[in-house]
């Protein structure tokens, strides 16, 4: 479709904004954690049937993912992507829809849940996309998906769906497009030809000690001091082992060990997340993470050898050229100069990418920003954004439902109908 041509189409259908800021609210409110996205998922689907457009819905694919097909004659198969999933954080944004909810996660333990990483807009935006496209549908041809995935924040929904013979309930997508809320000034957008997001490993380490009396050190295996010791050398990694010009991330977001003062604990687990964008990079820092394991658990006497288990692996999300570039061409006339072609390379991680990457189909993914204009410019000024702004897995983050809300509408159709034929 010609890009004038796409924009005119586009500014002439509309949504109720209403309705949907309304039904951000409702899942902002009512977050689910990750393999547990069953009240979202039938919200979703139940949407989707009401508009009675046509669209093929289905269920339960890798657990709560959800799909709609609109077949709409001749044409390119193009699918857009939200995910669902939310996260174990206690909201702290005094939003009066903040989510008060807990659940208990897949080790039974009850945890704050809260949507810190705007899941709520992807789904939200999908959904009025969905129908904003149906009703233009006299304007394009071919076959739009509509994909809802569980499991995101666990790297392990989208592999899922395909696993679950996804492509065998609907056709496979020529082109597979979607977007994150991130924490940049509303109203823009933000896309790059290559790589876009980072590939991402993260693991459980078991330290083992010998417990005891915690007045009687000396007869134990201390594994706090043991993980201690792990924590501090794996910052080294990064600042003595990685080539500066090479971008790598280590972090430690968890260290459990014991439940009360006077007991030395005969174990501690340490959980490491990895982000990296080159598979050599990721290697060798892989590599360093294990030998300083082991090192340290030597040089403390524990009792056996460390436990290192891979919890989540996303992969490097690479966007194709040709896709890009005509992405970039809708993108430009549409926005102006509210988008960016050359976005840095986030150093978060998505397994978006899975749906195309497994049917050797091309991808596309954008950002899109969340954050108040006044408080992101009168941040930047003073040299605070780092302070100021709360970026995503924040319990404070809370992105400005507009103009947040219709550019990510508007994202995601302009998206699709360059790919779309004029009928």
């Amino acid at each position: 479709m010609a890009t004038q041509d796409l924009i005119s189409l586009l500014r002439t259908s509309t949504v109720d904004f209403d309705f949907y800021e309304a039904l951000y609210r409702h899942f902002h409110s009512q977050p689910e954690l990750s393999y547990q996205e069953a009240q979202t998922a039938a919200k979703a689907a139940s949407l989707l049937r009401s508009l009675k457009a046509g669209y093929e819905v289905q269920t339960s694919i890798g657990g709560h993912g959800l799909v709609g097909v609109l077949k709409n004659g001749a044409g390119k198969t193009v699918l857009l992507r939200a995910d669902m999933d939310a996260l174990p954080v206690k909201e702290d944004t005094g939003l009066e829809y903040s989510s008060k909810v807990t659940m208990r996660d897949r080790d039974d333990i009850v945890k704050p849940v809260m949507h810190a990483c705007g899941h709520d807009f992807h789904v939200t935006a999908l959904l009025a996309a969905a129908e904003r496209l149906a009703k233009m549908k006299d304007s394009w041809s071919g076959t739009l998906i509509v994909l809802f995935q569980p499991n995101e924040e666990r790297a392990g929904g989208a592999q899922a769906m395909v696993d679950d013979g996804l492509y065998d309930k609907i056709p496979v997508p020529d082109i597979v497009l979607g977007q994150h809320v991130m924490p940049q000034k509303t109203g823009y957008v933000g896309c790059r030809i290559a790589k876009i997001m980072s590939e991402a490993d993260s693991f459980k380490i078991t330290l083992f000690g010998r417990g005891g009396h915690g007045s009687m050190p000396h007869r134990t295996v201390d594994p706090v001091v043991m993980a201690v010791g792990v924590v501090t050398k794996l910052q080294t990694i990064v600042s003595r082992e990685v080539d500066p010009d090479q971008f790598a991330v280590v972090t430690v977001g968890s260290l459990q060990a014991g439940q009360t003062e006077n007991i030395i604990s005969d174990r501690a687990e340490v959980r490491v997340n990895v982000r990296t964008q080159n598979h050599a990079v990721r290697n060798r820092v892989l590599a360093s993470i294990r030998r300083i394991v082991k090192g340290n658990c030597d040089a403390s006497g524990a009792t056996k050898e460390p436990l290192i288990e891979e919890t989540t692996k996303f992969p490097l999300s690479v966007n194709d050229e040709a896709v890009t570039t005509e992405v970039h061409k809708s993108f430009e006339a549409f926005f102006g100069d509210r988008f960016d072609p050359n976005t840095s390379c986030s150093t978060a991680s998505e397994d978006y990418s899975i749906l195309g990457s497994s049917q050797g189909k091309p991808c596309c993914f954008w950002f899109f920003g969340g954050t108040d204009g006044k408080t992101w410019i009168d941040a930047e000024t003073n040299g605070r954004l780092a302070e100021d702004i709360p970026v995503n897995h924040s319990p404070f983050f809370a992105p400005v439902i507009q103009p947040t809300l219709a550019t990510g509408i508007d994202a995601l159709c302009l998206a699709a109908l360059t790919f779309l034929k004029t009928s």
